[in-house]
């Protein structure tokens, strides 16, 4: 049975005290550390260590050590380390739940927002009250958003969607997802772009110009990404020989997939499978 991949990621913040989300992501290794999703949700990131760089639909948004980065509704968004050291903390939330003002609104944030003063006291307290967790750390944690929020929106609201272009949003990832769906359960048989755009009933250039404009990359470098990194999960098992992992997921030329591989990862196949 095909597994079903959810790029649309349904988010329920049941706590009516505390509807908000708080994550922090730590990593060392070079690659992918959160996958491709979207939702209606706003998505903060705050760079507390290190450098992250997170891709909004076509765009790398590269950050530094105090850098936040806004993920607004309806943006299909994915994360990568960059490598060394990095911790990032996440604050997912609904406007509604915040704001009748600003969601009524459909405010759209600045998605990098460098050397902020009062955005980093902020973040950092949140950041702070979450490792702890003592008594009363999510009122803090949401009065800090709720300023937050005040502040970007005063300073850094870049435009207003209307709901039509909402609704175009929402339904262009929609559209998007059969795609995406095919390609996570095929990725290791040849798939072409024609083939991709009739599911979809699109013509060839239209879907690829579409895909391109949602996913940040061509369907055959997303195809590739995808290969690359089922290709470091069956190495990292160490039952695999790098000549097998290439063939499993798709690769039929060891070169191209050997040079793909250190582009991509600043390793080789075997240099990846000796640290196993």
């Amino acid at each position: 049975m095909e597994r079903k991949l959810e790029l649309y990621e349904k988010k329920i913040l049941k706590d009516k005290e505390f509807p908000i989300q708080l994550i922090v992501n730590k990593c060392q290794s070079k690659g992918k550390y959160f996958s491709a999703h979207w939702h209606e949700q706003i998505e903060l990131h705050y760079v507390v260590r290190g450098k992250t760089v997170i891709r909004l639909e076509q765009e790398e948004t590269v950050a530094d050590k105090g850098a936040l980065v806004i993920v607004n509704s309806n943006v299909l968004h994915e994360g990568y380390c960059r490598g060394g050291e990095m911790e990032v903390m996440v604050v997912i939330f609904d406007m509604e739940d915040f704001s009748q003002e600003f969601a009524d609104k459909n405010i759209i944030f600045r998605p990098l927002i460098s050397g902020d003063d009062e955005i980093s006291r902020i973040m950092l307290r949140i950041h702070e009250e979450y490792k702890r967790k003592e008594i009363g750390y999510q009122l803090v944690c949401k009065g800090e958003l709720l300023k937050l929020v005040t502040y970007l929106a005063r300073n850094d609201a870049v435009e207003m969607l209307s709901e039509e272009d909402l609704l175009k949003r929402r339904k262009k990832l929609e559209r998007l997802n059969t795609v995406y769906q095919y390609i996570e359960n095929h990725y290791a048989e040849p798939i072409t772009n024609r083939e991709l755009a009739e599911m979809v009933h699109l013509s060839e250039g239209r879907f690829c110009h579409i895909f391109k404009e949602s996913a940040g990359a061509s369907p055959l470098q997303y195809i590739n990404e995808i290969r690359l990194n089922k290709a470091m999960k069956l190495l990292k098992k160490g039952d695999f020989t790098a000549t097998q992992a290439a063939e499993t997921v798709g690769f039929l030329d060891y070169n191209h997939f050997g040079r793909m591989f250190r582009k991509y990862f600043g390793c080789t196949p075997l240099e990846a499978r000796k640290k196993v």
